[in-house]
């Protein structure tokens, strides 16, 4: 954002409607107000990379209920570094008009859909995958192959060719994962980043890949195509990404060609602290934030924790962030935006879990998205082990049809 741009936006301060000031982003492109669906893996591919009719509705769904914008988590450009089976892969194979479906769907009453570029790295699913990170690991839970120099190097085309094909369907941007313990968050992490080359050591040379991949994305989409980064404040693991590395890339990234900086936290490393499983009373990385917006001029979009509309409303009036980012908020109300601009719907009721399985909380929430995109929300949401029984049913459904569709032997 600039400068003058700030300066206008924080005229509305103690606005009411603070949440629906629109924002012009640095490339032009104008958010119709402050609230996007964070990125989430709705797991609702169809096993072949592919979009499905349920996937389409979800952000249908969310388009009607008056986001500024939905990002469509873990969009990979290679069919052998996906997440999961239920991720999307785009590329030269991909059918492009079911894409284009999906970009649709999503592109109603003044929303935009954007494709988050992902690349999980040394956390690929093995069924479907080739886990490969910056460095070799052989951990419990976790094991991985490191990528060799050619294949680091060539993976900013790949990032951009992903992007390109996404402007080409009809996106309306794209935004680099660059948080939670996938690949280029790990490049930034000393924890997964053991490397003596170009690519380790220092935060400088850590975040070469990161920086790489952001200009050569810019260079496939043009200047006017929004490109949004997600960052991690904190990996939430002994010896990752500290909150003052992660600031330096903050500092580096204002260097950059792009629209806007998602800031999050937390990895997927087996055994890791989740945030969103906390109990925090408000925004998980409020305070990173404010220190943030010290070390750049560029949009903030915070993501994790907010639990009210007032809270949403105080960070955007202070400015501590643009845009405020919710993920399992608008799992449960659709149509948030709506109610908040008409004051209703002001706590969020978040469903508590005494001691939930492993991986269950994450499923429930999964297989609620599955019932927006059916039109079943209304139906019983079911407990936690019957949420955790239909999502692994379904992954190994999808993983055969992965594996039959790409060759794929495990």
């Amino acid at each position: 954002m600039t400068e003058s741009s700030f300066s206008a936006g924080a005229a509305f301060m103690n606005d009411a409607d603070v949440l629906f000031i629109p924002l012009t982003l640095p490339c032009g492109s104008v958010l119709k107000n402050r609230i996007a669906k964070a990125a989430m893996s709705d797991s609702l591919g169809d096993g072949t990379g592919h979009p499905t009719t349920t996937q389409c509705r979800l952000y249908e769904r969310w388009a009607e209920g008056g986001v500024a914008l939905s990002l469509i988590g873990e969009v990979q450009g290679r069919s052998d570094v996906a997440e999961k089976p239920g991720n999307l892969v785009l590329n030269d194979q991909s059918d492009i008009e079911r894409f284009q479906r999906l970009a649709r769907s999503g592109d109603q009453h003044g929303s935009g859909l954007w494709l988050q570029l992902g690349h999980a790295g040394a956390l690929a699913y093995p069924p479907t995958s080739m886990p490969r990170g910056p460095s070799a690991l052989d951990l419990p839970g976790l094991s991985c192959e490191a990528l060799s120099l050619a294949e680091i190097h060539a993976l900013p085309e790949e990032f951009a060719r992903t992007a390109r094909l996404g402007k080409g369907a009809g996106f309306g941007g794209v935004q680099i994962h660059a948080a939670h313990g996938f690949l280029l968050s790990q490049f930034l992490s000393p924890l997964f980043n053991q490397r003596e080359d170009a690519y380790g050591g220092s935060i400088d040379n850590r975040q070469r890949l990161l920086i790489e991949v952001i200009q050569a994305v810019r260079e496939a989409v043009g200047p006017a195509f929004p490109i949004a980064v997600k960052l991690n404040a904190t990996d939430q693991l002994e010896g990752g990404l500290s909150q003052v590395d992660a600031l330096a890339v903050v500092e580096a990234l204002d260097r950059e060609a792009i629209d806007l900086l998602d800031i999050s936290g937390g990895t997927y490393f087996p055994g890791a602290r989740s945030a969103s499983d906390g109990s925090a009373s408000g925004p998980y990385f409020l305070d990173f934030a404010r220190q943030a917006r010290q070390k750049t001029t560029l949009p903030l979009m915070l993501t994790g924790g907010f639990k009210s509309l007032a809270q949403a409303r105080d960070v955007v009036a202070e400015g501590a962030a643009d845009i405020i980012g919710l993920a399992r908020g608008l799992a449960l109300a659709p149509d948030l935006p709506h109610q908040w601009r008409h004051g209703h719907c002001s706590e969020l009721a978040f469903p508590r879990f005494d001691t939930p399985p492993e991986g269950g909380v994450t499923a429930w929430y999964t297989m609620r998205l599955t019932r927006l995109g059916e039109d079943r929300d209304t139906e019983s949401p079911g407990s936690l082990e019957e949420a955790l029984a239909d999502y692994e049913a379904r992954d190994q459904a999808r993983t055969a049809t992965w594996q039959r569709h790409f060759g794929f032997l495990s």
